[in-house]
């Protein structure tokens, strides 16, 4: 009776698979149909889930949805070409030169350029993360747990371990969340922090990583840099933020603060400042300069601002930069080739007159730093360069070292305008780096780019910048997005964290005092393009104004304009 009880059973189970079965049933196929439908949508859903899952790997962020957008497969192509190029470039260093700060592709051996401190390693850290290299992101960061010591009788530049090394560290602790990486950020931070002890909290620019004992470089007359003094604040006031001790910000806020309150009616900075008075070195070398030496103070202004999205306790720095850019614009009827990335970033801070006339300047410099590379046989462009006659142009200096300035610019553009032009360009710059940079070795630049014979170096900043740059302007804008990361001078991105009030860090209100600003002018692309040199007075010993075209610029640009004592 069982065995025939389950038969029958049987035998109705298998009548529902026929169809039939439901024909004579409407309201079971009804059932049927509805269920289907369901099942359907949960199985699409999850897919869906598991493609925008797949997406944040780019910022790391598990509970954050990111919208799928359609790309373009030429984008996705160029891409992963590049992410190739990062790869070869690392591996390369691996091989040849692991642990030491950088490679000599030619001779195959390392370089320790900054105290042997790992500084590609560091530097490539969330380049390698960015890339979704996950494999090679962990063999670097087992080398920064168990090999990277920072207690080495060493005199570090505070300038530049603090933008690669310090700026390294903590993006890739806010990129991945690993508390490795901010605890060796603290330890060279404290390392570091001895440098501002002094009466003005205008930093000495060097310090013994393992001693202490701050000190200027004997060339700059026992002065501190300006630019060196002035771009610390985005690492420190991030150490200050991830770790709740406000003693990092503290310092560097300081030396804002007496900046502040000696800050010139037109925002100009000489780049010589003695750190015990406080006051502009009036040495006959002291210039004034948006180059070498004085770029990335005034960028650092702009970036705090965004850095503290853009909030009243960080107002001050944007109220700086805005001084100087004013004063920078007065300068000249026209003016040339200078920070357009920079330009771009700070355009949205102003009312939509004013944004547009920064935005289409930005545009028009550019196209003059994009001609640079297309000027020459290699289509590379050299560290500076004469103007002759009115639209003749020729190199000076004829190296390229595999610098970043131009491709940055052009990741801002791209992003602020959506014009793909200049994702074409940064396109034929990274096949230029690939025809005459590549070799089986690594990346190496360029002694002359008139001749193409290259040199032996593959600078760290390579893989941090330039690389780093290139992948984003192929990428989707909500890949390290403007809204949510700033870039520090050596491109590593860090969280926008705001500033609500003065006890995040900020121990001491700032001195205000009302400055008039010169007039804003904005000239179109000229004859200033051309011009060599300007001086004030005949006398060719005065001093005076005169055009410098340097692609030395730990922010952007080539041309510069500067004053000082024209021989």
């Amino acid at each position: 009776m069982a065995r025939e009880n389950r038969a029958s059973s049987s035998s109705g189970a298998l009548r529902c698979l026929h169809p039939l079965y439901y024909l004579k049933r409407p309201k079971r196929l009804a059932l049927l149909f509805i269920a289907f439908v369901l099942v359907t949508f949960v199985i699409c859903d999850r897919q869906t889930l598991i493609r925008e899952y797949q997406l944040r790997q780019y910022t790391g962020e598990e509970d954050r949805r990111i919208p799928i957008v359609e790309e373009d497969l030429i984008d996705i192509q160029r891409r992963e070409k590049v992410k190739k190029a990062m790869l070869h470039a690392w591996n390369s260093y691996v091989t040849y030169a692991w642990g030491n700060d950088e490679l000599q592709p030619q001779s195959k051996n390392g370089a320790n350029s900054f105290g042997g401190l790992g500084a590609t390693i560091v530097d490539s850290l969330d380049t390698l993360y960015i890339m979704g290299l996950h494999r090679e992101f962990q063999k670097a960061r087992e080398w920064v747990a168990n090999s990277l010591d920072f207690n080495k009788d060493y005199d570090a530049s505070v300038f530049e371990t603090t933008i690669r090394v310090v700026g390294g560290l903590l993006s890739a602790y806010d990129l991945s969340g690993d508390k490795v990486f901010l605890e060796k950020a603290k330890d060279i931070g404290d390392r570091l922090l001895p440098a501002w002890d002094t009466p003005t909290g205008i930093p000495y620019n060097s310090i013994n990583l393992a001693h202490g004992r701050p000190h200027n470089h004997g060339w700059a007359g026992g002065d501190s840099i300006l630019a060196d003094s002035g771009t610390e604040q985005l690492e420190f006031i991030a150490l200050s933020q991830r770790t709740g001790d406000p003693k990092y910000q503290e310092k560097v806020e300081k030396t804002i603060s007496h900046l502040w309150k000696n800050f010139p009616s037109d925002g100009l900075l000489p780049i010589y400042i003695n750190p015990h008075s406080g006051k502009p070195s009036t040495s006959s070398y002291s210039t004034i300069t948006f180059g070498a030496m004085g770029d990335s103070f005034y960028e650092y202004l702009l970036k705090v601002w965004v850095q503290g999205n853009k909030t009243e306790p960080v107002k001050h720095y944007r109220e700086m930069w805005e001084t100087s850019m004013q004063g920078l614009l007065s300068l000249m009827d026209e003016l040339a080739c200078f920070v357009p990335g920079m330009l771009a970033l700070g355009s949205s801070g102003y009312g939509p007159e004013d944004a547009e006339k920064f935005l289409s300047l930005a545009k028009e410099l550019a196209w003059t730093c994009y001609n640079f590379y297309q000027s020459t046989p290699t289509k590379l462009a050299g560290e500076n360069y004469f103007f002759h006659g009115e639209e003749d142009m020729s190199v000076g200096t004829s190296w390229n070292i595999l610098r970043p300035e131009t491709v940055e610019s052009l990741v801002y553009l791209w992003r602020f305008t959506g014009n793909k032009t200049y994702q074409e360009w940064g396109w034929n710059i990274f096949q230029a780096f690939e025809k005459n940079s590549y070799t089986d070795s690594g990346y190496v630049g360029l002694k002359d780019v008139n001749t193409g014979a290259k040199d032996d170096m593959m600078q760290s900043f390579f893989l941090a910048e330039t690389l780093k740059y290139l992948y984003l302007l192929f990428s989707p804008p909500s890949v390290i997005s403007f809204d949510e990361w700033v870039f520090n001078t050596e491109a590593h991105p860090l969280k926008i964290v705001t500033r609500l009030n003065q006890g995040e860090g900020i121990t001491s209100k700032l001195d205000r005092k009302p400055k008039p600003k010169p007039r804003f002018r904005v000239s179109g692309r000229k004859e200033g393009l051309i011009v060599p040199r300007m001086v004030k007075g005949g006398d060719k010993s005065e001093a005076g104004w005169f055009l410098k075209l340097d692609t030395e610029v730990g922010g952007l640009g080539m041309i510069n304009f500067v004053y000082g004592i024209t021989k």
